[in-house]
């Protein structure tokens, strides 16, 4: 298991030192069962393409139904021993922080291969998104020794003890947009609650998920507990999703997709399915919040950052006309001076959007948005080297609340702007939206700041910033942004049932 020799300090890395990197990485390309790496049953493999390349970075193993029936064999195999679903709470914590620490030391090629990957700038990929996943392991670890079960008040001469036994075998499906980060956000809850794991990453960015479950092996994880199937949706994913022996399945993507899982649930054993899905959050600015610079800094960063592939993005900017025009110049001026950039730079800040498919798509409303509103700048697709993935930060003004750029998940770095006179208007066009994932409110007005944060139709309501996000808060949406939370202890509640033992005793 080697590190990345040719980075002795990432952290004063050069460009030509990460792209001699790049050139000199070995790729894991086979999935992971049962504590090894194998081919899929089929021999098949699909190309794993970069968005800074034209040609493949590697060909993965394309894993179907009889691969997910070996790796769900595995885990149930795994968790029935005991060997981890059993095991001491204490003991769990020491191998998720040994997995901590390994995460720590190939920090470097975690960030390689996501930024690989998906095309998100390697300065991000390096101080945000690794540590995050270095942070959870260890705080889920700390946590799982310190999660109290209950015993409710009865009558003398019983004891009713409420318990939280893991559930079994979890499905987790994540998405290509944090490769890492978001595996590590169901991995760390369910394996800590006891769980064994089926991992399928997006089938855009699936490496580094590779070489986690590697990690997690050497870091003293029984064999079949943690497994990582690749592959594609409408093959692996939707044979997770219709599993007859997956207890629980957590996702994170699209809310088109996370629909095609509830329904799997119901053709099958009607496992628990906990969706995080897509978004349009609002940014609700109000005049009365007079420091303009730190609004547009924190907009442009709630929208242009990672490219505008998150899911709970500021893509509305519901703003009081009073300030509008001047607000809307604040954040333009930041947009031109955001230029796409290769993601190899440590200098670079805005990288590539994930593949052609997803830059297609970005552009085909930006088109619309020519159509229905006003281009205050950007709207231009970039190319760089090899590829053309590459897309201008862009504001559009003058954008109707139930027009398609105000309703649709674009993905991308395109803002749109959105005028309001009251407060009852800016709360109508907030959550007008099928989502309701995150918010964000600006605001000197405590009272308002109260009164509006009820009011607003998000999972998370962030007042005078934007995206606020811990491990120590719950992170999920409404309507059809998903069911259920991500972090926090709560993140363990879903992992996890809820069991009454009534033991009788003679008093």
């Amino acid at each position: 298991m080697a590190t990345l020799a040719t980075l002795q300090n990432p952290d004063t890395s050069t460009a030509d030192d990460w792209r001699t990197a790049a050139d000199s990485l070995t790729f894991r390309q086979r999935a992971f069962i049962n504590g090894d790496f194998k081919d899929a049953e089929s021999g098949k493999t699909f190309s794993c393409f970069s968005p800074l390349r034209k040609s493949p970075l590697a060909d993965v193993a394309e894993c179907d139904e009889q691969d997910v029936n070996s790796a769900v064999a595995a885990a149930r195999k795994a968790f029935d021993s005991g060997a981890w679903s059993r095991t001491d709470p204490a003991d769990r914590k020491r191998v998720l922080f040994r997995l901590s620490d390994l995460i720590e030391e190939h920090r470097a090629e975690f960030a390689l291969l996501d930024t690989l990957d998906m095309g998100k700038p390697i300065s991000d990929s390096l101080t945000a998104d690794v540590p995050e996943a270095v942070s959870l392991f260890r705080w889920y670890g700390e946590a799982i020794d310190k999660v109290y079960e209950e015993i409710a008040p009865v009558a003398p001469g019983n004891l009713a003890m409420i318990k939280r036994p893991p559930l079994g075998v979890v499905a987790a499906v994540v998405p290509w947009n944090y490769p890492l980060d978001m595996a590590t956000w169901k991995v760390a809850p369910a394996l800590a609650a006891g769980n064994s794991v089926v991992l399928k990453p997006a089938e855009q960015s699936p490496l580094s998920a590779l070489l986690l479950a590697e990690l997690a092996v050497a870091a003293g994880l029984p064999d079949g507990v943690f497994n990582v199937v690749t592959g594609f949706g409408e093959s692996a994913g939707a044979a997770l999703g219709r599993h007859p022996d997956i207890d629980c399945l957590g996702f994170t993507g699209s809310t088109e997709v996370g629909k095609f899982f509830l329904r799997y649930a119901g053709e099958s054993n009607m496992k628990r399915v906990w969706l995080e899905c897509g978004g349009k959050s609002p940014n609700v600015v109000f005049a009365d919040y007079d420091n303009l610079d730190t609004v547009a800094e924190k907009a442009a960063l709630g929208i242009f950052f990672n490219q505008g592939q998150v899911c709970s993005a500021n893509s509305r900017l519901v703003v009081e006309r009073s300030i509008k025009d001047a607000l809307v110049e604040k954040i333009a001026e930041r947009a031109r001076a955001l230029r796409p950039a290769d993601p190899l730079d440590p200098e670079t800040r805005l990288g590539a959007l994930v593949n052609q498919e997803q830059t297609d798509r970005v552009m085909s409303y930006i088109k619309i948005g020519r159509e229905e509103a006003k281009l205050v700048v950007g709207g231009e697709r970039i190319t760089l080297g090899e590829s053309d993935c590459y897309v201008e930060p862009t504001i559009f003004d003058g954008v109707a609340s139930n027009d398609r750029l105000a309703q649709e998940e674009i993905f991308g770095p395109v803002l749109s702007v959105i005028a309001f006179d009251s407060e009852e208007e800016a709360v109508t066009i907030a959550n007008n939206s099928p989502y309701g994932l995150a918010a964000s409110l600006w605001t000197r007005d405590l009272s308002r700041a109260h009164r509006l944060s009820e009011r607003l139709i998000a999972g998370s309501v962030s007042v005078n910033t934007v995206d606020a996000i811990s491990f120590t808060t719950p992170f999920g949406g409404l309507k059809q942004s998903g069911i259920g939370s991500d972090l926090s202890l709560h993140g363990l509640e879903k992992y996890t049932s809820m069991k009454t033992v009534w033991i009788k005793y003679e008093d």
